[in-house]
C-alpha cells in the first residue's frame, strides 16, 4: 500500500518542464491504468452494457415463455395421446374378445362340417360296399346259373336222343306260343 500512495504523491513532484521518465513500479502503474480504464468503461459503457443485459434478459424471458407454451402444448398432446391410447386399447380388447368368439364359432362350425363330411363319407363307403357286395353276389349267381344251365344241357344232350329232343323243343315252342297269346 505504501507504493500506491507513493505513486500518487510522486505525481505531484514530477517536473513539468519537458522531462519524461518511466515509472518502473509495476504495481503502481497497473493500478492507475486499471482504474482509469474501469472509470472510462463504467462512464461510457454503462448504457451499452445495460442494453446488452436488457436484450439478454428479454431473450431469456422469451425463451422461458416459449418453453412454457411448448410445455403446455406437449402436455395437451400427451393427454390426447393417452386418451387415444386408452381408446385403442379398449378397441383392441374388444377385437380380441370378438376375435376369440369368432375363432370359437369358426372352430365349432369346422368341427360340425367335418363330422357331417365324415358321416357322408361313411354313408358313401357303406353304399359302395353294399353295391359291390350285390354286384359280387349277382356275378356269382350268374356263374352258378350258367354252370347249372351248361350241366343241365350237357345232361339233356347226353340223355336225350334226337327224337326226344325234337319233341321237347316242340313242346316248349307250344308253351311259348300259348304264353304269347295270353300276354297279347
Amino acid at each position: 500500500m505504501q507504493n500506491v500512495t507513493d505513486s500518487f504523491v510522486s505525481l505531484g513532484h514530477w517536473p513539468s518542464a519537458g522531462s519524461f521518465g518511466v515509472n518502473t513500479d509495476i504495481l503502481a502503474t497497473n493500478l492507475i491504468n486499471l482504474s482509469v480504464v474501469l472509470g472510462v468503461l463504467i462512464f461510457f459503457g454503462k448504457g451499452v452494457l445495460s442494453d446488452l443485459l436488457d436484450n439478454r434478459k428479454q431473450k431469456i424471458l422469451n425463451t422461458i415463455r416459449n418453453s412454457e407454451e411448448l410445455r403446455e402444448g406437449a402436455i395437451e398432446q400427451l393427454e390426447k395421446a393417452r386418451a387415444r391410447l386408452s381408446k385403442v386399447e379398449m378397441e383392441a380388447d374388444q377385437f380380441r374378445v370378438n376375435g376369440y368368439s369368432e375363432i370359437e364359432r369358426e372352430k365349432l362350425n369346422l368341427i360340425n362340417s367335418t363330422y357331417k363330411t365324415l358321416e357322408q363319407l361313411e354313408n358313401y363307403k357303406n353304399e359302395t360296399i353294399n353295391f359291390e357286395q350285390q354286384r359280387a353276389i349277382n356275378q356269382v349267381r350268374q356263374r352258378v346259373f350258367q354252370q347249372a344251365l351248361q350241366r343241365a344241357l350237357g345232361t339233356l344232350n347226353s340223355c336225350l336222343n334226337n327224337e326226344l329232343h325234337l319233341r321237347t323243343i316242340s313242346a316248349n315252342i307250344g308253351m311259348f306260343g300259348a304264353m304269347k297269346k295270353v300276354t297279347d
